[in-house]
Order: structure tokens, then C-alpha cells, then sequence
């Protein structure tokens, strides 16, 4: 009866992969299927044994720790959550929305295929285009989950029932009660400071300083310096708009970003396009997340890039994840929360490229972003409620001060693709 480990071992190296999709085989008549062909080129007795064995296997899923018979186990983060994890397997399917980094999004959603056994697919999106989207499917969703960006536009979603409201495990392991929905209708996973990023070269060349402030950037020596992201596309760019109408009050901050507009040479669609463009040149001073900053200069090497904090103060988001009102996959939409809100997700971040502060107490921080000098709670008073009850007013708003006063607000500069 030795023989049967071994040939399961050439299988394993030789014809596994060829047959292999996301997980390990997940049911016993497959398995028996592939088996015949394979060992049929054998001896008789190997497939013999193979067929008798079959009936033995422990399901995929054990190999995240093991279990006994047909029964799975899980991290100890899933613990109590059978039932929830069983009706998810289920319904075998979850779709997400995501409006973080491409990388990080494809790694976490890989990994909750891998540990449950869903098939788990997802769309790249900002989170205005996920709003814009959501709206226009109104309670009948593509997608069953968001994941990451700026809560201003889930707040948005929220406010209009387009978000559904759920209790989870795991949000007692959030750091703080600003970063949850009082109403359950988001959760955040990260927290990421909003600032400068310059090229320090350009402006050499240039023989220019460096801004420290927002006042700063409304010098004439930064003309057609300046990229911002699109206020109608990107949260970042709506955590600008509400940070200078919090900082300035409602007047004096939209006159502000009217100020600003003269220096900003082009406004991309999502808010992390500045910082993909500073380490080049093409973008000599950026506005967004100082952490997407330290990406280009940790993994693309980018070390003419300097990371600024504006001097009299700054505001910051809570990237977060929610469950879209109508969801086709409801449990799994509620396992990804559940998901999001642990160590197996929000740790991968930093693997793959994503250095925000993490909002989770027994996650694992980042180091790279304390070795850049950002401190987490280093922010002014953000006033959530006011975002949240008028920030599509105040896009509005915005956009309509920049059209009035000549401002070129086509789509060449608007950036929308």
C-alpha cells in the first residue's frame, strides 16, 4: 500500500498543474476522473488503489490547518463563523469592486479564493466611478462587495440605500470608532495622509523650492507644475475639496481650489495617478497619499521623490470596504467583511506595493511608512459628518466656481479614462 503515496507524488510534480484551476480539486468524482486517465498509463494496480483511496481526501480547504474527515479548518480569525462560511461556499461566487491599488486588490481577492474556496473576481475602479456605477444600477449591483478608497463617496452610496448594513465579528478590532459606519454600513481597513510628493531633480534643474503648505502651491513659480485628480472621479480628490472647505471655511475654500486651478497643469482619474508620474518628471509636484509615494520609491526606485507634509496641518482618509445593497452573494459579501477586517487581508498591503497605516489592532503596520516620517495621528480634526452630508454638493460647487471663472474643465484635462 506504499506504492499509492508515491505515484500521488509524481502526479502531484509531473500532471497536477495541467488540471489544477484556483484551488485543489473540489469534489471526488473530478478527482477519479483524472485519476483513471493518468494512472490508466500505468499499472492497473496504482489506479486500482487510487479509485479506493479516493473516497478518503479531505476537501481543499484543509490545508489552511488542517482538519478531520470533511471538515475544514480556518485562521483563528474565522473562528464561530462555520455557518457563515458554509452558506458563502454555497452560493460559490463573490464579485468585487476596488478602488485600491490593482496589485493589493488582486493579491487580497486571490487570497480569499485560496482560504475559502469561492471563485472571487474583480473590477479596478476609483470610487467615484464605483458611485457613478452603483447609482446607475440602483439596488440591482454587478458587483457584491467595495473594497478600499476614501469613505466620502461610500458615505454618498450610504445616504442614497445603495449600501447594506451588517453587523461584522471582526470590526472589535478596529482601533477607534471613527473608523466604522455607526450604522455598519462601511468598515475601514486603512488610513493614508494626505500631502505633497515632488520631484526633487525637476525642481532643482528648475531652481525652485520645494512647497511646505497649501498656501504654497498658489505661487506663479508653480504654473503647469501641479497635478491633482479629478474631483468628479477620484475620493482623493474630494478629501481635497473637504479639507480646504474645513480649513478655510466654505467660501474662502473654494476660492482656494480656484487659486489652485491656475498652477494645476492636468487632473487624473484616479487619485493615485499624480504620484505614478512624479518619479518620471512628466509630474513635478503632486497632490494625493503620501503613501503612494513611498510605492514609487520603495518598489519602482524612484529616489528623486520627496514626501511633504504641509506644514500648517493635513487631513487624511479611511480607505474602507462595504457590502452593496442587492448583492447576488450575499453571505460571501458578508465572509469578504469578515475578511477585510483581519490580519489575512489587510497584511498583504504592504507585500504588495501598499504602505497605509493599518486601522486593525492586531494587524501589522507597515514599517516603511514610520521610516518616511508619517505619523498616523499627526492630521487635523476631520469633520466626517460635514463630508458625508455635502460633499456631491460641493463638487458641484467646485466644478461649477472653476467653469465661471475661465477654467478649461474638458476632458483632456478632467481626466476621465
Amino acid at each position: 500500500m506504499q506504492v499509492f503515496p508515491v505515484f500521488i507524488d509524481i502526479f502531484s510534480q509531473s500532471g497536477y498543474n495541467a488540471f489544477h484551476s484556483k484551488a485543489t480539486f473540489e469534489n471526488c468524482e473530478r478527482r477519479k476522473n483524472i485519476m483513471k486517465k493518468f494512472f490508466a498509463l500505468l499499472l492497473a494496480l496504482v489506479m486500482a488503489l487510487s479509485l479506493v483511496a479516493c473516497g478518503d481526501k479531505t476537501p481543499a480547504n484543509d490545508q489552511q490547518g488542517g482538519g478531520d474527515g470533511d471538515t475544514a479548518t480556518y485562521p483563528e480569525y474565522f473562528n464561530g463563523m462555520e455557518d457563515l462560511i458554509a452558506a458563502a461556499q454555497t452560493e460559490g461566487e463573490l464579485v468585487v469592486y476596488g478602488s485600491c491599488e490593482e496589485e493589493y486588490l488582486a493579491a487580497a481577492c486571490q487570497h480569499f479564493e485560496d482560504l475559502f474556496g469561492i471563485k472571487t473576481s474583480f473590477q479596478r475602479l476609483s470610487t467615484g466611478e464605483v458611485q457613478g456605477k452603483v447609482e446607475e444600477e440602483n439596488g440591482n449591483p454587478s458587483a457584491d462587495v467595495w473594497f478600499g478608497g476614501t469613505t466620502d463617496p461610500y458615505n454618498v452610496c450610504a445616504a442614497e440605500g445603495l449600501l447594506e448594513a451588517y453587523d461584522a465579528v471582526n470590526a472589535s478590532h478596529l482601533v477607534g470608532d471613527m473608523y466604522r459606519d455607526a450604522d455598519g454600513y462601511w468598515y475601514g481597513i486603512y488610513k493614508g495622509i494626505l500631502g505633497f510628493m515632488v520631484n526633487t531633480d525637476e525642481l532643482d534643474r528648475m531652481g525652485i523650492e520645494a512647497p511646505q503648505d497649501w498656501a504654497d502651491l498658489l505661487k506663479d513659480e508653480y504654473k503647469d507644475l501641479i497635478w491633482l485628480s479629478n474631483y468628479n472621479t477620484a475620493g482623493t480628490a474630494k478629501l481635497v475639496i473637504n479639507t480646504m472647505i474645513q480649513k478655510y471655511g466654505h467660501d474662502e475654500g473654494i476660492k482656494y481650489l480656484v487659486d489652485l486651478d491656475k498652477n494645476i497643469e492636468v487632473y487624473t482619474k484616479s487619485g493615485s495617478g499624480p504620484s505614478k508620474n512624479v518619479g518620471t518628471g512628466e509630474c513635478v509636484i503632486g497632490i494625493g497619499f503620501l503613501h503612494d509615494g513611498i510605492t514609487q520609491i520603495v518598489d519602482n526606485g524612484y529616489t528623486n521623490i520627496e514626501l511633504i507634509i504641509p506644514s500648517s496641518g493635513t487631513s487624511f482618509e479611511v480607505g474602507a470596504t462595504a457590502i452593496f445593497k442587492g448583492a447576488a452573494h450575499s453571505n460571501a459579501a458578508k465572509l469578504w467583511i469578515e475578511y477585510a477586517l483581519s490580519p489575512e487581508c489587510v497584511n498583504l498591503a504592504a507585500q504588495y506595493g501598499s504602505y497605509q497605516f493599518l486601522v486593525i489592532d492586531n494587524a501589522t503596520q507597515p514599517s516603511q511608512a514610520a521610516e518616511f516620517g508619517l505619523d498616523p495621528n499627526n492630521v487635523m480634526d476631520y469633520d466626517f459628518e460635514d463630508a458625508k452630508n455635502n460633499i456631491k454638493t460641493y463638487v458641484e460647487e467646485v466644478m461649477a466656481a472653476l467653469a465661471d471663472n475661465g477654467a478649461d474643465t474638458g476632458a483632456d484635462r478632467f481626466q476621465t479614462e
